[in-house]
């Protein structure tokens, strides 16, 4: 006869081989599908933006055109996009669009609407800590950098990346928010890490509506970007160039604005016809 000790050792094995699966997934294959931070090194307010897109994304929230950009950052019914038929539903969903997404995700990461507008706004806001081409590819990227696509006169796509090759993103009227493999292919333009600290450099704002910048200092010289309407902005350096006469003013002074890698005429920037403080800029 057995003793209950000899007996109960294999049965308790058994049991316990019995109750795994047949086949147990892998950590990384079990949390491919998974909205979350998918790579180490991204500061904490960019891990919280992460983690608000990711909310919207899990609560199987709608894509909703002009969703997201209401008084305050958070979802909002859309409206009909008039080259989308697919958008026909958008009004009676509460939603996001792409960067009504991002502009909810780094609100509820900073504590305030650090990046309400489009996705050209958001991509050239002066709160960059760092810009990304495409050619760079995915290497130098990390979780919370804001992905775009398109072109510098138009941007019309922004994503959060999750790291590995993810991102969550608002994409088209007639699906819910998602998680996708970055499109790397196409109009991909390249990507922005968010600094949510205190601005650093010379900030100043814009007037006037359909502004362009510059590829250098002159009128004649190729357009880079129109800003809608007023638009804060970060001066690197200013110099003395081509004069410029606009509503009854002339200035020969050109301001130089790293996030856009462009140039503006000193008349569409509020303050002195030299800019105070603002250095000039070394040929």
């Amino acid at each position: 006869m057995l003793r209950r000790s000899t007996l109960f050792g294999p049965l308790i094995a058994l049991f316990a081989l019995l109750a795994l699966p047949l086949s147990a997934p892998s950590p990384a294959a079990a949390a491919d599908g998974s909205c979350a931070v998918r790579a180490p090194g991204a500061s904490a307010t960019a891990e919280r933006a992460v983690a608000a897109a990711c909310a919207q994304v899990d609560a199987d929230v709608w894509y909703t055109w002009g969703g997201g950009h209401g008084p305050q950052p958070g979802a909002t019914y859309g409206q009909v996009d008039p080259s989308d038929p697919a958008s026909e539903h958008d009004p009676e969903r509460l939603g996001f669009d792409c960067s009504g997404l991002v502009r909810h995700a780094y609100a509820q990461a900073a504590g305030s609407d650090i990046l309400n507008g489009v996705a050209s706004s958001q991509y050239y806001t002066h709160r960059a800590a760092g810009r990304f081409t495409a050619a760079q590819g995915l290497g130098p990227l990390l979780p919370g950098d804001l992905l775009v696509w398109g072109t510098s006169r138009q941007l019309h796509h922004i994503a959060v990346y999750l790291g590995a090759g993810k991102m969550a993103e608002a994409r088209q009227s007639g699906t819910k928010l998602m998680v996708s493999d970055v499109r790397l292919s196409g109009d991909y333009y390249g990507a922005v890490r968010i600094d949510a600290g205190p601005v650093t450099g010379h900030v100043f704002q814009t007037w006037g509506t359909g502004v362009w910048t510059k590829a250098q200092p002159s009128v004649r010289a190729e357009r880079v970007y129109a800003f809608p309407g007023p638009t804060t902005i970060r001066v690197g350096c200013q110099k003395h160039a081509e004069e410029v006469t606009s509503d009854g003013y002339t200035n020969d002074a050109w301001s130089y604005l790293p996030d856009y890698r462009a140039w503006v005429s000193n008349i569409y920037v509020r303050g002195a016809a030299w800019l105070e403080g603002v250095p000039t800029c070394e040929d």
